[in-house]
């Protein structure tokens, strides 16, 4: 299953990359908005637990789609991504309804919601795995950047993953970057 998750996140950041922004926007055909990518610290502490089971660095690939609704100020639009762990930890494919607001200056806050699909463990297994407690989980991103131009920007990038309690083991597993994005 690891080798699953690495292959798709090899396609996926090989496939979003652009090698020209000409060529990239006559790909993207109006229908996508923004592939992003980054490096982000697998399972890190935080203010709901104060302990790792897991480690590595995750690759994230994002693409975030087009159509989109304008709610208080900034824009909703779909978003779909993978972090796959370079340590053969675990790995999760989401889907999130995601809210942008930007700035005049170039700055941006983004919020969202959604649900992953991971591949570790549900239960606890081993000291050094989490316990997530089901294979589908909520899937909560934040991210603060700055658009750097018309294309390019940079970002933080938080998100969690986690049961919400609706099962008896839910660790969650949190996540934290840095992210590039390319706006067509």
């Amino acid at each position: 299953m690891v080798t699953f998750f690495r292959a798709l996140a090899i396609a996926v950041v090989v496939t979003l990359i652009p090698i020209t922004s000409a060529f990239a926007e006559n790909v993207a055909g109006g229908l996508v908005h923004e592939v992003k990518g980054g490096v982000l610290v697998h399972d890190m502490d935080n203010m709901w637990s104060s302990f790792r089971r897991e480690g590595g660095a995750d690759i994230n690939a994002e693409v975030i789609f087009a159509p989109s609704l304008d709610i208080l100020g900034g824009k909703v639009r779909p978003a779909l991504g993978a972090s796959v762990n370079t340590s053969g930890d675990t790995s999760k494919i989401y889907l999130d309804a995601r809210w942008e607001y930007g700035a005049d200056n170039g700055l941006f806050f983004a919020f969202g919601v959604g649900g992953a699909i991971h591949n570790g463990e549900e239960h606890l297994v081993s000291s050094n795995k989490k316990a997530l407690g089901s294979k589908i989980l909520f899937h909560i991103p934040i991210e603060i950047g700055y658009h750097i131009d018309t294309h390019h920007g940079v970002s933080v990038y938080f998100d969690h993953i986690s049961n919400a309690y609706t099962q008896t083991e839910n660790e969650g597993l949190d996540t934290l970057g840095l992210r590039y994005g390319y706006r067509y």
